[in-house]
């Protein structure tokens, strides 16, 4: 006879402990999760949490080693985090803290990817907890951003629109004037509106580019650039598609303003700033591979 192997017995153990803690997390929080998956169905400012799980899932496979015992450290990290986790739901459930709805679905939400999170490093170890960091930490897009973070965030997006279309305007010689968020050209005047802060594909763009750049660079400093970089350039993004659309309409045709390009066109400049995040990682992998070269040169010359 011959006995059966137990070096996959760990393994098993750990992925068997982390079903049962996930389980256990979709029995507690099952309500705030298909309320989240409901509000990212019907309102586009949410349309991103729809992403975030698969992404994270697909992220942790192509980096997945086999795990390895948890040490104390990590155990303790991660039954504190347990415990955080059920205390923030308690204080919501048990409305210890008066919340609005939109922060209490938010609370529920960030207890439950906290409870996630623990649940992989208690299962898998520290090792695997810090190979898996970007992505666990990438859960937290699923939490529903509430109104009150929220709303800052448009108005920036609106401002910052207005701004860089004016100065669009301005470079090409087109007379312009701004109140607010009302900018007046010869022959029409534009509103961009919360509606039209490009909110959705703004966020969208954002999250793209992390997953992007986690996966095409591996230096720390030029994923944070390029991620940076993204913020302002969904900005610019909007105001060329509001200085595009006012020049459509009245250098061209007037149905412009009304037409399938005003209301469905988003896409279309969504690619061009992806493009242009897309080329930016491409220049810094360039780089990058030019350091290790350098680096990989003068290691040999010091060698000699």
């Amino acid at each position: 006879m011959h006995s059966r192997p137990t070096e996959n017995v760990p393994a098993n153990a750990a992925f068997l402990r982390f079903s049962v803690l996930v389980a256990i997390s979709f029995l507690f929080w099952w309500r705030p999760l298909i309320s989240s998956f409901a509000l990212a169905l019907r309102d586009g400012q949410y349309t991103h949490i729809l992403l975030i799980l698969p992404v994270s899932i697909t992220l942790i496979c192509l980096e997945w080693k086999s795990p390895e015992p948890t040490g104390e450290s990590g155990l303790l990290l991660g039954y504190i985090l347990l415990g955080t986790a059920v205390a923030l739901t308690l204080l919501v459930r048990l409305q210890i803290v008066a919340l609005p709805p939109d922060q209490q679905l938010a609370t529920k939400m960030l207890a439950l990817v906290t409870w996630w999170v623990a649940s992989f490093l208690v299962s898998f170890g520290f090792s695997a907890f810090r190979l898996a960091l970007f992505p666990l930490c990438f859960l937290l897009w699923m939490v529903p951003i509430p109104a009150f973070l929220l709303d800052p965030i448009v108005r920036l997006l609106q401002e910052g629109s207005v701004e860089s279309a004016r100065l669009l305007f301005a470079i090409c010689g087109v007379p312009v004037a701004q109140d607010g968020t009302l900018l007046t050209i010869p022959g029409l005047t534009v509103e961009v509106a919360r509606e039209c802060s490009s909110i959705r594909s703004s966020l969208m763009l954002v999250v793209t580019t992390m997953v992007l750049a986690q996966i095409c660079l591996r230096s720390t400093w030029r994923k944070a650039l390029v991620i940076a970089v993204a913020i302002p350039l969904s900005v610019v993004k909007n105001g060329f598609r509001i200085f595009v659309l006012a020049m459509l309409t009245t250098r061209v045709d007037r149905s412009f303003i009304t037409g399938r390009l005003h209301h469905q066109g988003g896409i279309i400049y969504f690619l061009i700033a992806l493009a242009a995040v897309v080329l930016l990682i491409w220049i810094a992998r360039r780089t990058e591979r030019r350091s290790k070269a350098l680096e990989a040169r003068d290691a040999a010359l010091a060698l000699r």
